[in-house]
């Protein structure tokens, strides 16, 4: 994307329904309380699970954003997106009718998709047969349904997708609402991520893969990026969803501008199914590209969303990426993984930690990563241990990456005109 003249590109509008609060408010001052939003899973019984502790979305109520009708034809992942989506919207006060619809798309990415609608008619097909299937199976499961149902919902005519890059799906689809944004082939993009995996196979799947931590005894302290005594991600559900728009639209329309989003990298390791490659290449690699996109020189960054997903092989392999790319400077800049206190929402993760790295840019706060007691000395970078730091954040950075070996990064900065 060089050679021509790029739009500028900022965030007008966020929305977020996770763990620790279903607005972007609560959200954000959760974040900065340092909340556990991990606890003993009530989807289901978890009486045969190795796992049964998840950072569930509470007192969520869809019917907030869609009539009942609606939500009983959408998997849960999809309420989230469209229900963030909405939030996102209404924030950004941007208004979508017949003159500006074309211009304005959506682009909203998941791991998994419809899982628990896919398990419940599993059961329907087993147990009662065929023919009592719902019809509105397929459209309730597949992954683009929340980037489909939220164009419905809001009005959004231009350009529509979903990206499927597991953990990294929700940057991946912020990237490339930034790109289109960029090459003049849309105004205003909706672009984040939704999740809801913790269900019955779902569970069962990451615990036998060994990706799940298995501290059932001590939930609120099971997700503990960085620390010696991690041993697994802790799931997570929700969504998070920005409105990324053209500068001069957004400066028409006298637009709050939150942040300008002004870098994308994205990589592949090539190297293995669920295991990144060692010492980061492709992590670091994303990084680079993201600041050479943004025209960023490694010492002008203030600030890390982490990956930091609390596994043994991620947090030391992300470290030495992050050192990597950023030399001595990587001892200098504030890292912290707000996994700790979400757990990991898969596909949904880049889009809640990319709203948490918006608003760090935005208030000069840097959200902490808590259960961090006993560093692993493999994982040296200042992690914000516990406690919210007051920084000045210039230029922030979010890390996504995901099995399969995607690698995302994406880049933040402050708004100057």
């Amino acid at each position: 994307m060089t050679g021509y003249n790029r739009k500028r590109v900022v965030i007008t509008g966020v929305g977020a329904i996770t763990p620790i609060g279903n607005t972007q408010a609560n959200y954000w001052e959760a974040l900065l309380a340092g909340k556990n939003g991990i606890d003993y899973i009530t989807h289901f019984d978890t009486s045969r699970h190795d796992c049964r502790i998840a950072g569930e979305v509470k007192n969520f109520n869809p019917y907030e954003y869609m009539d009942r009708k609606e939500a009983k034809r959408m998997d849960r992942f999809a309420q989230f997106g469209v229900s963030a989506a909405k939030q996102a919207l209404a924030d950004a006060k941007l208004v979508i009718n017949n003159r500006n619809a074309e211009q304005i798309g959506v682009v909203i990415g998941s791991g998994v998709g419809g899982l628990k609608v896919m398990e419940e008619q599993q059961t329907v097909y087993i147990n009662r047969g065929p023919d009592r299937c719902s019809p509105f199976t397929i459209p309730m499961m597949i992954a683009n349904m929340a980037a489909g149902l939220t164009a419905i919902h809001i009005g959004a005519k231009g350009p529509n997708s979903c990206v499927v890059t597991a953990c990294a799906a929700g940057a991946n689809a912020i990237g490339d609402a930034f790109r289109l944004i960029q090459g003049g082939y849309a105004q205003a993009m909706i672009g984040g991520g939704c999740e809801a995996a913790i269900t019955p196979v779902g569970m069962a799947a990451f615990a036998a893969c060994k990706a799940l931590s298995f501290r059932n005894y001590d939930p609120a302290r099971a997700s503990r990026p960085f620390d010696k005594y991690r041993d697994g991600f802790v799931m997570g559900e929700g969504a998070g969803i920005l409105v990324l728009e053209e500068l001069q639209h957004a400066l028409n329309r006298g637009a709050r501008i939150y942040a300008e989003m002004v870098g994308y990298g994205m990589t592949c390791d090539a190297y293995h199914v669920t295991s990144p490659v060692p010492g980061g290449e492709g992590a670091a690699r994303a990084m680079r590209l993201a600041l050479k996109d943004a025209s960023l020189t490694p010492e002008m960054v203030s600030y890390i969303n982490a990956h930091g997903t609390s596994t043994p092989a991620n947090d030391s392999t992300e470290t030495a990426a992050m050192k990597s790319v950023l030399g001595e400077h990587a001892y200098k800049v504030a890292v912290s993984s707000t996994k700790s206190m979400t757990g990991h929402l898969l596909g949904a993760s880049g889009g809640i930690e990319a709203v948490a790295t918006v608003l760090a840019v935005t208030n000069n706060k840097i959200p902490p990563t808590i259960n961090l007691e006993n560093p692993d000395p493999e994982c040296d970078l200042d992690y914000v241990p516990n406690l919210n730091r007051d920084c000045s954040v210039e230029v922030a950075l979010s890390n996504s990456f995901g099995f399969g070996g995607h690698n995302v990064t994406l880049a933040f900065k402050k708004f100057h005109s």
